[in-house]
């Protein structure tokens, strides 16, 4: 069997629309989210290949959960994951869900209703940040928090490039009922730019999304690693800006990206909001009134 690595798309970490282990991150838990990224990036990158077939992906898929689980040794983005997550003693599941999210994006290519599309990010999105957060060992208490952000950020990852999608690989992760609740179908996504009835049903699922931001609003402060916190609010703070973009623009048309310029003021501002939010948390943990 070819390897994985060869069937690479040369997409790499500082190619997402948002941060991976950035430099906040602590140096010593960044290999670690490094590898776990490889790993991943390789599985979406057969998830997405153009000219493979369906059993194909998924025997390669296969592969490399069979090198994450020690049953085989030919693909190094499963072996090298395998080594880094066992001094640790960390699980390989986070890694796992993710392929099952990655098998669905090879055999199910539409989505019923927003609790169907929330299920796949639960498998495509939610365990990346439970990785990070047992990396740093942080509480499982956080995990509401971060799969509200998670989610958030997989769907606007989907609106941003539904056309794409549609266009190239025929997947639609917009939600069939809300298509149907605008009065379009997923064919509008063929068109140079979207129709009112298509820009109705993005907005509503900008909105849900924003959300889902909402309710991930105090995630940085219930993390008790400062660098690992401002990291939560900075990607925050690029999740709700891309959101409101979603509102303004039309993504069959219109870049909803963030610019240079854009990614460095709101990561600035993304900063400035998680020392805050920290140091209120240390002011009122210090004015907690203790037991009698």
């Amino acid at each position: 069997m070819t390897r994985a690595e060869d069937l690479r798309s040369g997409k790499g970490h500082r190619d997402e629309n948002f941060p991976v282990a950035s430099r906040l991150i602590r140096p010593a838990c960044r290999p670690l989210i490094l590898a776990f990224y490889q790993f991943v990036r390789t599985a979406d990158d057969i998830a997405d290949h153009s000219s493979l077939t369906v059993p194909v992906k998924l025997a390669h898929l296969d592969a490399l959960e069979a090198s994450l689980t020690g049953e085989r040794q030919d693909q190094p983005a499963g072996v090298a994951l395998r080594a880094a997550l066992a001094p640790r003693d960390l699980s390989p599941r986070h890694a796992q869900d993710l392929l099952t999210a990655f098998r669905r994006d090879v055999t199910t290519h539409r989505y019923r209703d927003w609790d169907e599309l929330i299920d796949y990010c639960r498998y495509s999105a939610m365990p990346v940040g439970r990785f990070v957060l047992d990396v740093h060992g942080e509480s499982r208490e956080s995990w509401p928090a971060n799969d509200a952000l998670c989610a958030a950020l997989q769907i606007i990852n989907h609106l941003q490039d539904c056309a794409e999608d549609y266009r190239n690989l025929d997947r639609v992760y917009l939600p069939l009922d809300a298509l149907a609740a605008a009065g379009t179908k997923v064919e509008a996504l063929a068109e140079a730019r979207a129709s009112p009835e298509l820009r109705a049903c993005l907005t509503a699922l900008a909105r849900r999304t924003q959300g889902l931001l909402a309710d991930s609003r105090l995630f940085p402060a219930q993390i008790a690693d400062l660098r690992l916190a401002l990291e939560v609010s900075v990607i925050r703070t690029y999740a709700e800006r891309l959101a409101s973009l979603l509102l303004a623009r039309d993504p069959l048309c219109e870049r909803v990206h963030l610019g240079k310029a854009a990614f460095a003021a709101y990561g600035m501002i993304g900063i400035l909001r998680g020392l805050g939010r920290h140091l209120t948390r240390g002011n009122a943990r210090r004015h907690k009134p203790q037991d009698a």
